[in-house]
């Protein structure tokens, strides 16, 4: 399964510079520029999409450049994204309810260069990479008895299921562009703040998934609980696999 990774950034940098060099760290948020579908949402009345990208959230970044000469340099910087929850499954139907969440927490580097059109705006563009990290996925889901799955339980009518759980999925080695307009302003000669537009694209094909929580409690209709664990980690409900490898061909 592949993803894309389309966000803008908007962040304010704090930079040091030490003759050609310049150190910055940075904080700013991304949005999605071309949101995909991730997911629906279900009521009694209507399905609709869910639309978003697993780039949007808070991101973290500590960079150094190089400059050659006076317009030219080299930038190495390394990243953190904390991605934003998107909805995958949201139901509300009489006897179901699901919300399951998937978020990105991802560790990434980029190489670009460098390019000073004035002393205050500057351009790059260059390679992104990503390090290591996942797509973590937290679901929840109710289910309310039938009549014939209460009496097998020796509950009332009215009871359910409660299921929490999470999923880590991970993704082949990636390969992706990023982009950035900037202007600097100089505090001294020694520091300066940055405001920068920046762009990232990338494309995530899924490699494996584990669950690594898992629990299923059986519970009465007012809420409290009649058997606790039913289904764990270590116990996993017939039909659901804790790891899946994902491949492009399957032998029929």
């Amino acid at each position: 399964m592949k993803y894309k990774m389309l966000i803008a950034v908007l962040a304010i940098f704090s930079t040091t510079a030490y003759g050609q060099w310049q150190v910055s760290a940075s904080s700013g948020y991304a949005v999605g520029s071309a949101g995909m579908k991730l997911g629906e949402r279900i009521t009694t009345t209507e399905t609709e999409n869910s639309y978003g990208s697993y780039g949007e959230g808070t991101n973290f970044q500590l960079r150094g450049t190089y400059f050659f000469d006076d317009s030219f340099g080299f930038d190495l910087g390394v990243g953190y994204l904390h991605g934003a929850d998107q909805d995958i499954s949201v139901v509300s139907l009489p006897d179901t309810e699901v919300n399951a969440v998937a978020r990105a927490r991802a560790f990434g580097a980029s190489a670009s260069v460098v390019y000073k059109f004035t002393n205050n705006i500057y351009g790059r563009f260059g390679a992104l990479l990503k390090l290591g990290g996942k797509t973590e996925g937290v679901i929840y889901q109710k289910s309310v008895f039938s009549e014939a799955e209460a009496e097998a339980f020796g509950v009332p009518e009215g009871s359910y299921s409660e299921t929490n759980y999470k999923e880590d999925f991970h993704g082949h080695f990636p390969l992706g562009f990023v982009g950035a307009l900037g202007y600097k302003y100089d505090l001294d000669d020694n520091f300066s703040l940055f405001v920068e537009a920046e762009y990232y694209g990338i494309s995530l094909k899924r490699k494996d998934s584990e669950i690594s929580e898992f629990n299923t409690d059986v519970k009465l209709p007012d809420g409290t609980v009649a058997v606790s664990g039913l289904y764990t980690i270590d116990n996993l409900p017939e039909g659901v696999n804790r790891t899946t490898t994902y491949v492009d061909n399957l032998s029929n």
